[in-house]
């Protein structure tokens, strides 16, 4: 049975549930518009958004948009519908990311639908992680998930994990120096009450999560020097369980597949009870970024380092309202 066309009211949920996906610093940069006659929505990426220190090539800022394009994909799919992507479709129009048109034609994505439970419920959890190892199974399954969006998922041994964590703190130890780091973080942080309740973006201190007195987890101090009323501290984790996201190249393309591979695994490990957050700081550095590859095969392009485990969920972050990044043409 072809589903019907979808009305106002749901494409404007759908993009409702594909604003709900991370992004640096929360800083939302996408728009979506929607073609009522051929039932297709165009995905661009709001370039006013990007970090200019800490994105200057709009890597993340892909990141984030793939990740929107995945919590869109399994919405649509959820609905009923099923997604036909084109990425980046226009080399004269690089802020068009991708082209997703609703069709009745199974194109091996139902599946997904079994990930819509998790879109509003994944947050990332700045607070710290039980010591308990992820089973076998469930690493298994986020590698899967990540395959299935032409990504690689690894869990990296002893030795590669200390590299990562060493490359984190080596980028914590610059961006507490660097002026262009610490002006995107004050861009896109809230500390005063007003903006705490009334930004529809950014990161809110109440999401910063207690300052980190000790433990391994690459934590990132969103506070830095600035006092944040009632926050405390805690100690972290001594074994932190890390996942690198990669993929064989690096062009925009690819980091638009890394996103959508990141929102998969993330959605996925939150119905497994997993908890999440990032550790982005050596990518934001060029000469850091390179040595977090698997030592070993020596393949691929991080793109993302994610920190799983079993704690608290995060709090819910502000989004834009929809019609801020919603426009319905006929």
């Amino acid at each position: 049975m072809i589903p019907q066309a979808p009305s106002e009211e749901r494409v404007t949920a759908l993009v409702y549930d594909a604003a709900a996906a991370p992004s640096m610093h929360n800083a939302q940069p996408w728009r979506f518009r929607y073609f009522q006659g051929s039932r297709t929505f165009h995905e661009r990426a709001d370039f006013d958004r990007v970090m200019p220190h800490s994105d200057p090539d709009a890597r993340a800022l892909h990141l984030g948009c793939g990740a929107a394009l995945l919590n869109l994909r399994v919405a649509i799919v959820h609905d009923g519908w099923y997604p036909a992507i084109r990425l980046l479709p226009d080399p004269a129009d690089p802020a068009l990311l991708a082209t997703v048109q609703l069709t009745d034609t199974e194109s091996g994505e139902s599946d997904l639908a079994t990930l819509y439970p998790a879109i509003h419920r994944r947050h990332s959890s700045r607070f710290p992680f039980e010591e308990t190892e992820i089973p076998e199974a469930v690493r298994m399954a986020l590698i899967d998930a990540a395959d299935r969006e032409v990504a690689m998922l690894s869990f990296p041994g002893p030795w590669h994990q200390q590299e990562v964590l060493d490359l984190v703190e080596e980028a914590e130890r610059r961006n507490v120096t660097d002026r262009g780091s610490g002006e995107d973080v004050a861009q896109w942080t809230r500390i005063d009450a007003s903006s705490v309740n009334t930004a529809p973006d950014g990161i809110p201190d109440y999401a910063f999560g207690p300052r980190k007195r000790g433990g391994k987890a690459p934590m990132r101090d969103f506070a830095g020097t600035r006092p944040v009323a009632g926050r405390g501290s805690a100690e972290f984790e001594q074994h932190p369980q890390l996942a690198l996201l990669s993929t064989t190249d690096d062009r925009p393309e690819d980091w638009l597949r890394a996103g959508q591979a990141m929102e998969r695994v993330l959605l996925l490990a939150t119905l497994e009870g997993l908890s999440s957050s990032f550790a982005t700081q050596a990518l934001e550095w060029a000469d850091l970024r390179w040595p977090l590859r698997d030592p070993v095969s020596g393949r691929g392009y991080t793109q993302i380092v994610l920190r799983l485990g079993y704690g608290p969920e995060g709090p819910s972050t502000p989004r834009r309202p929809v019609k801020e990044v919603l426009d319905i043409q006929p």
